[in-house]
Protein backbone atom coordinates (compact mmCIF):
# COMPACT_ATOMS: atom_id res chain seq x y z
CA UNK A 1 0.00 0.00 0.00
CA UNK A 2 0.97 3.44 -0.25
CA UNK A 3 3.26 5.24 2.32
CA UNK A 4 0.45 7.44 4.17
CA UNK A 5 3.37 10.20 4.70
CA UNK A 6 3.70 10.32 0.69
CA UNK A 7 2.85 13.96 -0.46
CA UNK A 8 -0.43 14.68 -1.13
CA UNK A 9 0.34 15.65 -4.59
CA UNK A 10 1.95 12.76 -5.09
CA UNK A 11 1.51 10.49 -8.08
CA UNK A 12 1.96 6.84 -7.22
CA UNK A 13 2.07 3.61 -9.85
CA UNK A 14 -1.07 1.16 -9.49
CA UNK A 15 -0.19 -0.97 -6.71
CA UNK A 16 -1.70 -4.96 -8.03
CA UNK A 17 -2.96 -7.29 -5.31
CA UNK A 18 -5.17 -10.48 -4.57
CA UNK A 19 -8.10 -9.22 -2.88
CA UNK A 20 -9.79 -12.71 -2.51
CA UNK A 21 -11.84 -15.44 -4.69
CA UNK A 22 -15.36 -15.76 -5.55
CA UNK A 23 -17.73 -19.02 -4.62
CA UNK A 24 -16.21 -20.37 -7.94
CA UNK A 25 -12.70 -19.83 -6.93
CA UNK A 26 -12.37 -17.25 -9.99
CA UNK A 27 -9.63 -15.09 -7.98
CA UNK A 28 -10.25 -11.02 -7.40
CA UNK A 29 -7.49 -8.75 -7.63
CA UNK A 30 -7.76 -5.04 -6.19
CA UNK A 31 -5.67 -2.13 -7.65
CA UNK A 32 -4.55 1.19 -5.81
CA UNK A 33 -3.78 4.31 -7.13
CA UNK A 34 -2.71 7.57 -5.90
CA UNK A 35 -2.57 11.26 -7.50
CA UNK A 36 -3.04 14.81 -7.09
CA UNK A 37 -4.12 13.83 -3.05
CA UNK A 38 -7.17 11.45 -3.92
CA UNK A 39 -6.43 7.65 -3.71
CA UNK A 40 -8.58 5.06 -5.33
CA UNK A 41 -9.09 1.43 -4.97
CA UNK A 42 -10.40 -0.89 -7.73
CA UNK A 43 -11.80 -4.23 -7.94
CA UNK A 44 -11.23 -6.41 -10.89
CA UNK A 45 -14.94 -7.70 -10.06
CA UNK A 46 -17.48 -6.05 -11.23
CA UNK A 47 -14.95 -2.88 -11.97
CA UNK A 48 -15.68 -1.80 -8.51
CA UNK A 49 -14.62 1.38 -6.48
CA UNK A 50 -13.93 -0.17 -3.53
CA UNK A 51 -12.47 2.99 -1.67
CA UNK A 52 -11.96 6.55 -2.74
CA UNK A 53 -10.02 8.74 -0.01
CA UNK A 54 -9.99 12.28 0.09
CA UNK A 55 -8.43 14.59 2.80
CA UNK A 56 -10.43 17.13 4.94
CA UNK A 57 -9.76 20.95 5.29
CA UNK A 58 -7.39 19.28 8.26
CA UNK A 59 -5.50 17.13 5.68
CA UNK A 60 -7.32 13.84 7.06
CA UNK A 61 -7.96 10.78 4.74
CA UNK A 62 -11.29 9.14 5.12
CA UNK A 63 -12.86 6.86 2.15
CA UNK A 64 -16.16 8.51 0.69
CA UNK A 65 -17.78 5.75 -1.16
CA UNK A 66 -19.89 2.76 0.71
CA UNK A 67 -18.34 -0.86 0.06
CA UNK A 68 -17.09 -3.59 2.05
CA UNK A 69 -13.45 -5.38 2.74
CA UNK A 70 -13.94 -8.72 1.80
CA UNK A 71 -15.26 -10.12 -2.11
CA UNK A 72 -17.50 -12.81 -0.42
CA UNK A 73 -20.20 -9.57 0.97
CA UNK A 74 -19.92 -7.75 -2.63
CA UNK A 75 -21.00 -11.28 -4.23
CA UNK A 76 -23.89 -11.87 -2.20
CA UNK A 77 -25.02 -8.71 -0.78
CA UNK A 78 -24.13 -5.62 -2.30
CA UNK A 79 -26.65 -3.24 -3.69
CA UNK A 80 -24.65 -2.29 -6.55
CA UNK A 81 -22.01 -0.55 -3.82
CA UNK A 82 -18.95 1.23 -6.03
CA UNK A 83 -20.09 -1.27 -9.34
CA UNK A 84 -19.83 -0.78 -13.07
CA UNK A 85 -23.34 -1.34 -14.39
CA UNK A 86 -24.34 -2.53 -18.01
CA UNK A 87 -25.20 -3.11 -20.28
CA UNK A 88 -28.08 -0.99 -19.27
CA UNK A 89 -27.85 0.93 -16.08
CA UNK A 90 -31.67 1.45 -14.77
CA UNK A 91 -35.05 0.00 -15.54
CA UNK A 92 -35.94 -1.83 -18.47
CA UNK A 93 -40.35 -1.89 -18.31
CA UNK A 94 -41.59 -5.69 -17.76
CA UNK A 95 -38.63 -7.13 -18.79
CA UNK A 96 -38.97 -6.55 -22.31
CA UNK A 97 -38.05 -3.87 -25.59
CA UNK A 98 -38.74 -4.12 -29.14
CA UNK A 99 -36.04 -3.23 -31.83
CA UNK A 100 -36.54 -3.20 -35.26
CA UNK A 101 -39.26 -4.95 -35.08
CA UNK A 102 -38.53 -7.88 -33.26
CA UNK A 103 -38.86 -8.06 -29.47
CA UNK A 104 -36.27 -9.04 -26.81
CA UNK A 105 -36.86 -10.59 -23.34
CA UNK A 106 -34.87 -9.84 -20.69
CA UNK A 107 -34.58 -11.69 -17.10
CA UNK A 108 -36.44 -9.23 -14.09
CA UNK A 109 -34.70 -8.47 -11.29
CA UNK A 110 -36.84 -5.34 -9.83
CA UNK A 111 -40.50 -6.37 -8.92
CA UNK A 112 -41.26 -7.52 -12.94
CA UNK A 113 -38.89 -5.48 -14.14
CA UNK A 114 -34.77 -5.54 -15.51
CA UNK A 115 -32.54 -3.76 -13.56
CA UNK A 116 -29.03 -2.61 -13.87
CA UNK A 117 -28.59 -5.16 -16.70
CA UNK A 118 -30.43 -8.26 -14.95
CA UNK A 119 -29.43 -10.41 -11.92
CA UNK A 120 -25.67 -11.01 -13.75
CA UNK A 121 -25.02 -8.11 -14.57
CA UNK A 122 -21.71 -5.82 -15.84
CA UNK A 123 -21.02 -5.57 -11.86
CA UNK A 124 -21.65 -9.40 -11.16
CA UNK A 125 -18.32 -9.89 -14.16
CA UNK A 126 -14.57 -10.16 -13.68
CA UNK A 127 -13.36 -7.71 -15.92
CA UNK A 128 -9.68 -7.84 -17.59
CA UNK A 129 -7.97 -4.56 -16.13
CA UNK A 130 -4.57 -3.37 -17.05
CA UNK A 131 -2.55 -0.80 -15.46
CA UNK A 132 -1.27 2.48 -17.40
CA UNK A 133 0.87 5.70 -16.03
CA UNK A 134 0.72 8.28 -18.73
CA UNK A 135 2.48 11.83 -18.85
CA UNK A 136 0.42 13.01 -15.22
CA UNK A 137 -2.17 10.34 -14.91
CA UNK A 138 -2.14 7.15 -13.33
CA UNK A 139 -5.23 4.81 -14.32
CA UNK A 140 -7.07 1.40 -14.92
CA UNK A 141 -8.60 0.13 -18.48
CA UNK A 142 -11.25 -2.47 -17.81
CA UNK A 143 -11.96 -4.49 -20.57
CA UNK A 144 -14.97 -7.13 -21.43
CA UNK A 145 -17.05 -8.69 -24.40
CA UNK A 146 -20.42 -10.03 -23.64
CA UNK A 147 -22.06 -12.33 -25.58
CA UNK A 148 -25.18 -11.90 -27.94
CA UNK A 149 -27.88 -13.28 -26.03
CA UNK A 150 -26.21 -12.26 -22.16
CA UNK A 151 -28.59 -11.17 -20.12
CA UNK A 152 -31.71 -11.36 -23.25
CA UNK A 153 -29.45 -8.71 -24.79
CA UNK A 154 -29.05 -8.76 -28.87
CA UNK A 155 -25.53 -7.98 -30.28
CA UNK A 156 -22.11 -8.85 -28.66
CA UNK A 157 -20.75 -6.06 -27.04
CA UNK A 158 -16.79 -4.98 -26.67
CA UNK A 159 -16.42 -2.75 -23.64
CA UNK A 160 -13.72 -0.88 -22.63
CA UNK A 161 -13.75 1.45 -19.36
CA UNK A 162 -11.23 3.35 -18.29
CA UNK A 163 -10.61 4.86 -15.13
CA UNK A 164 -8.25 8.15 -14.93
CA UNK A 165 -6.81 9.49 -11.82
CA UNK A 166 -5.60 13.09 -13.06
CA UNK A 167 -2.76 15.18 -11.52
CA UNK A 168 -5.42 17.82 -9.98
CA UNK A 169 -6.95 14.09 -8.22
CA UNK A 170 -10.37 14.06 -10.34
CA UNK A 171 -11.62 10.82 -11.48
CA UNK A 172 -12.46 10.78 -14.40
CA UNK A 173 -14.76 7.57 -15.99
CA UNK A 174 -15.00 7.39 -19.84
CA UNK A 175 -17.10 4.26 -21.64
CA UNK A 176 -16.81 2.72 -25.16
CA UNK A 177 -18.63 0.19 -26.74
CA UNK A 178 -19.24 -1.33 -29.94
CA UNK A 179 -21.39 -4.12 -31.06
CA UNK A 180 -21.61 -6.18 -34.12
CA UNK A 181 -25.76 -6.48 -33.57
CA UNK A 182 -27.91 -3.16 -32.95
CA UNK A 183 -28.70 -3.62 -29.40
CA UNK A 184 -29.18 -0.64 -26.39
CA UNK A 185 -26.44 0.51 -24.23
CA UNK A 186 -27.05 2.60 -20.80
CA UNK A 187 -23.62 2.51 -18.83
CA UNK A 188 -22.94 3.84 -15.66
CA UNK A 189 -21.27 3.70 -12.05
CA UNK A 190 -22.78 3.45 -9.05
CA UNK A 191 -20.78 4.77 -6.17
CA UNK A 192 -22.53 5.32 -3.11
CA UNK A 193 -21.36 9.26 -1.81
CA UNK A 194 -20.81 9.80 1.52
CA UNK A 195 -18.36 12.66 1.93
CA UNK A 196 -18.43 12.65 5.94
CA UNK A 197 -16.93 9.22 5.45
CA UNK A 198 -18.55 5.80 4.64
CA UNK A 199 -20.25 4.99 8.23
CA UNK A 200 -20.47 8.37 9.38
CA UNK A 201 -24.19 8.68 8.98
CA UNK A 202 -27.00 10.28 6.77
CA UNK A 203 -25.70 12.12 4.09
CA UNK A 204 -29.27 14.55 4.36
CA UNK A 205 -26.98 17.72 5.70
CA UNK A 206 -24.89 17.40 2.36
CA UNK A 207 -25.77 20.15 0.03
CA UNK A 208 -26.81 19.39 -3.22
CA UNK A 209 -27.08 20.92 -6.39
CA UNK A 210 -28.47 19.93 -10.01
CA UNK A 211 -28.88 21.99 -13.08
CA UNK A 212 -32.14 19.86 -13.86
CA UNK A 213 -35.56 22.20 -14.45
CA UNK A 214 -37.26 18.60 -15.18
CA UNK A 215 -37.50 15.20 -13.85
CA UNK A 216 -39.13 11.89 -14.78
CA UNK A 217 -42.01 11.04 -12.60
CA UNK A 218 -42.25 7.35 -12.09
CA UNK A 219 -45.04 4.66 -11.33
CA UNK A 220 -45.32 2.69 -8.19
CA UNK A 221 -42.52 0.23 -10.10
CA UNK A 222 -40.23 3.29 -10.16
CA UNK A 223 -40.81 2.90 -14.05
CA UNK A 224 -40.64 6.36 -15.91
CA UNK A 225 -44.11 7.37 -16.66
CA UNK A 226 -43.08 8.88 -20.13
CA UNK A 227 -43.95 12.68 -18.62
CA UNK A 228 -40.86 14.96 -18.35
CA UNK A 229 -42.15 17.11 -15.49
CA UNK A 230 -40.43 20.51 -14.05
CA UNK A 231 -39.28 20.59 -11.21
CA UNK A 232 -40.38 23.60 -9.78
CA UNK A 233 -42.36 23.21 -6.39
CA UNK A 234 -41.63 19.90 -5.91
CA UNK A 235 -38.88 18.29 -3.32
CA UNK A 236 -36.80 17.41 -6.88
CA UNK A 237 -35.97 20.62 -7.68
CA UNK A 238 -32.15 21.11 -6.77
CA UNK A 239 -31.16 23.93 -9.10
CA UNK A 240 -29.79 26.27 -5.96
CA UNK A 241 -27.75 24.14 -3.46
CA UNK A 242 -30.00 22.78 -0.02
CA UNK A 243 -29.55 19.89 1.65
CA UNK A 244 -30.00 16.47 0.57
CA UNK A 245 -32.60 15.25 2.88
CA UNK A 246 -34.68 19.02 2.69
CA UNK A 247 -37.60 18.12 1.78
CA UNK A 248 -37.61 14.21 1.91
CA UNK A 249 -40.59 13.84 4.54
CA UNK A 250 -43.06 15.75 2.25
CA UNK A 251 -45.95 13.46 1.45
CA UNK A 252 -45.54 13.37 -2.11
CA UNK A 253 -46.53 10.40 -3.67
CA UNK A 254 -43.35 10.57 -6.31
CA UNK A 255 -41.27 10.45 -2.45
CA UNK A 256 -43.62 7.35 -1.12
CA UNK A 257 -43.20 5.33 -4.60
CA UNK A 258 -39.27 5.42 -3.73
CA UNK A 259 -39.25 5.89 0.01
CA UNK A 260 -36.89 9.10 -0.99
CA UNK A 261 -35.76 10.06 -4.04
CA UNK A 262 -35.10 7.24 -6.34
CA UNK A 263 -35.59 9.78 -10.01
CA UNK A 264 -34.20 10.65 -13.45
CA UNK A 265 -33.27 14.30 -13.46
CA UNK A 266 -33.25 15.66 -17.24
CA UNK A 267 -30.31 18.03 -16.99
CA UNK A 268 -30.81 21.40 -18.58
CA UNK A 269 -27.07 20.65 -20.66
CA UNK A 270 -28.94 17.54 -23.03
CA UNK A 271 -26.40 15.27 -24.33
CA UNK A 272 -23.03 17.13 -25.11
CA UNK A 273 -19.75 16.30 -27.00
CA UNK A 274 -17.64 16.92 -23.85
CA UNK A 275 -18.69 16.58 -20.29
CA UNK A 276 -20.01 19.78 -18.51
CA UNK A 277 -21.03 20.57 -14.80
CA UNK A 278 -24.15 19.98 -14.09
CA UNK A 279 -23.75 18.59 -10.05
CA UNK A 280 -22.11 19.86 -6.81
CA UNK A 281 -21.96 17.81 -3.55
CA UNK A 282 -21.18 19.61 -0.67
CA UNK A 283 -20.34 18.09 2.79
CA UNK A 284 -20.37 21.43 5.09
CA UNK A 285 -18.34 20.29 8.03
CA UNK A 286 -15.49 18.39 6.74
CA UNK A 287 -15.37 20.88 3.31
CA UNK A 288 -14.92 18.47 0.78
CA UNK A 289 -17.06 19.09 -2.49
CA UNK A 290 -17.85 16.84 -5.28
CA UNK A 291 -18.03 18.82 -8.55
CA UNK A 292 -19.60 16.10 -11.51
CA UNK A 293 -19.50 16.58 -15.59
CA UNK A 294 -20.87 14.25 -17.94
CA UNK A 295 -21.53 14.35 -21.36
CA UNK A 296 -24.74 12.05 -20.71
CA UNK A 297 -28.80 14.08 -20.39
CA UNK A 298 -29.54 12.63 -17.30
CA UNK A 299 -28.18 11.40 -13.78
CA UNK A 300 -30.16 9.18 -11.46
CA UNK A 301 -30.03 10.50 -7.77
CA UNK A 302 -30.79 8.54 -5.27
CA UNK A 303 -30.98 8.97 -1.67
CA UNK A 304 -30.09 5.43 -0.37
CA UNK A 305 -33.59 4.60 0.47
CA UNK A 306 -32.85 0.64 0.67
CA UNK A 307 -30.16 0.42 2.80
CA UNK A 308 -31.78 -0.90 6.14
CA UNK A 309 -28.82 -1.82 8.96
CA UNK A 310 -28.04 -5.19 7.59
CA UNK A 311 -25.15 -4.57 5.91
CA UNK A 312 -21.78 -3.13 7.31
CA UNK A 313 -19.17 -1.02 5.86
CA UNK A 314 -15.10 -1.50 5.93
CA UNK A 315 -15.35 1.23 9.34
CA UNK A 316 -17.18 -1.27 11.63
CA UNK A 317 -20.39 0.86 11.37
CA UNK A 318 -24.02 -0.50 9.48
CA UNK A 319 -25.36 1.40 6.24
CA UNK A 320 -29.06 3.03 7.03
CA UNK A 321 -31.45 4.51 5.51
CA UNK A 322 -30.09 8.04 3.86
CA UNK A 323 -26.49 7.20 5.03
CA UNK A 324 -25.45 7.96 1.13
CA UNK A 325 -26.24 9.30 -2.01
CA UNK A 326 -26.14 8.00 -5.32
CA UNK A 327 -25.60 10.64 -8.88
CA UNK A 328 -25.64 8.03 -11.58
CA UNK A 329 -25.09 9.61 -14.77
CA UNK A 330 -26.92 7.82 -17.58
CA UNK A 331 -29.64 8.13 -20.62
CA UNK A 332 -33.00 7.91 -18.98
CA UNK A 333 -34.80 4.44 -17.61
CA UNK A 334 -36.74 2.31 -20.14
CA UNK A 335 -36.05 4.71 -22.72
CA UNK A 336 -35.74 1.41 -25.31
CA UNK A 337 -39.55 1.63 -24.47
CA UNK A 338 -39.90 5.28 -24.98
CA UNK A 339 -38.75 6.82 -28.50
CA UNK A 340 -39.56 10.11 -27.02
CA UNK A 341 -36.90 9.71 -24.77
CA UNK A 342 -33.04 9.97 -26.35
CA UNK A 343 -32.35 7.00 -27.72
CA UNK A 344 -29.90 4.36 -26.42
CA UNK A 345 -29.35 2.40 -29.48
CA UNK A 346 -26.23 1.50 -30.51
CA UNK A 347 -25.27 -0.48 -34.25
CA UNK A 348 -23.06 -1.93 -36.13
CA UNK A 349 -20.20 0.59 -37.45
CA UNK A 350 -21.21 2.48 -34.66
CA UNK A 351 -19.05 3.84 -31.38
CA UNK A 352 -20.98 4.28 -27.58
CA UNK A 353 -19.13 6.96 -25.85
CA UNK A 354 -19.83 8.20 -22.83
CA UNK A 355 -17.56 10.02 -20.20
CA UNK A 356 -18.07 11.33 -16.62
CA UNK A 357 -15.58 13.18 -14.75
CA UNK A 358 -15.42 13.54 -10.47
CA UNK A 359 -13.44 16.13 -8.94
CA UNK A 360 -13.14 17.26 -5.53
CA UNK A 361 -12.39 20.16 -3.78
CA UNK A 362 -12.20 21.62 -0.36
Amino acid sequence: MHDKNCHVSGRQEPVKELFGELADGTKVHRWSLENGGTRLKVLSYGGIVQSLELPDRRGRYANVSLGFDDVETYETSSPYFGALIGRYGNRIAGGRFTLDGEEHRLPVNDGGHHLHGGPEGFDRRVWDVEEFATGSDVGLVLRRTSPDGEMGHPGTLTVKVTYTLTAQGDWRVDYEAATDRATVVNLTSHVYWNLAGEGAGSVHDHELMIAASRYTPVDAGLVPTGELAPVEGTPFDFRHPKPVGAELRRSDPQLLHAKGIDHNMVLDKGPTERPEHFATLREPVSGRTLRIATTEPGVQLYTGNFLDGTLVGPGGRAYRQGDAVCLETQHFPDSPNRPEFPSTVLRPGGTYRSTTVHSFTL
